[in-house]
């Protein structure tokens, strides 16, 4: 069961969008926080931590893009949830939101039902995970699930949600083999529509972040994290 009364953070220029957003989400049992733009947004994730914001691309002063990347900049708000709102679709974008630290999209126009289904979800799989307290410690790598940290060699290395799900899903399980079917079910969900290029870029940050030797490409299947 999700917890009652979790902070949700709407942003969006259109308000009513944000009349439809509030009025299902408080219908849910959810505290809802409104935002007309970016610049605003920033303002209120970093004074109130909610634990999910739902964040529009496209708006005045401030895109959803930038937005996104100046909260994440924060290491308070590591773990918050962000889900883009857009009614715009190029794959360009979908990539640039990952990038710039989201976890993941719901397209516009805004069906009540499916809003509220895809958000229960998103909270509900975040839930069962952080009741996994875990650390994992290979080859000078420390994950640790508590804090959502990671380290290699005592430093501490950056990333963004998904990419520490993705990499401590590999390392939960060295040397086994994870499809991409199977990494898209678990870190992203049966009810999200997610290219394959988005697991490449994910997998390509990650490399450039933790090393080329952790995460080995098994072709036309998926990927392994090696321990020796």
């Amino acid at each position: 069961m999700i917890p009652a009364k979790l902070k949700i953070l709407a942003v969006d220029d259109e308000p009513d969008v944000l009349e439809i957003i509030e009025y299902n989400l408080k219908k849910e049992g959810y505290t809802v926080i409104l935002a007309n733009n970016g610049e605003e947004a920033v303002v209120l994730a970093k004074e109130l931590k909610p634990d999910l914001i739902i964040l529009d691309i496209m708006m005045p002063k401030m895109d959803g893009i930038e937005t996104c990347r100046q909260i994440r900049e924060d290491h308070k708000l590591r773990d918050t949830l962000i889900v883009f709102l857009t009614a715009r679709s190029e794959e360009f974008l979908e990539i640039a939101g990952f990038n710039a630290g989201a976890d993941d999209y719901i397209a516009k126009p805004i069906k009540p039902r499916a809003l509220i289904s895809r958000i229960n979800a998103i909270l509900r799989r975040t839930g069962l995970r952080d009741q996994e307290h875990r650390k994992i410690e290979i080859k000078g790598l420390v994950i640790d699930r508590d804090t959502y940290l990671v380290y290699k060699n005592g430093v501490e290395i950056s990333l963004a949600k998904k990419e520490f799900e993705l990499l401590f899903l590999l390392a939960s399980k060295p040397g086994k083999v994870f499809t991409r079917d199977l990494i898209l079910e678990l870190i992203w969900g049966t009810d999200v529509v997610v290219i394959n290029r988005t697991i490449d870029v994910h997998i390509r940050k990650l490399r450039e972040k933790v090393g080329e030797e952790f995460i080995n490409t098994v072709k036309g299947i998926g990927y392994k994290f090696e321990a020796n």
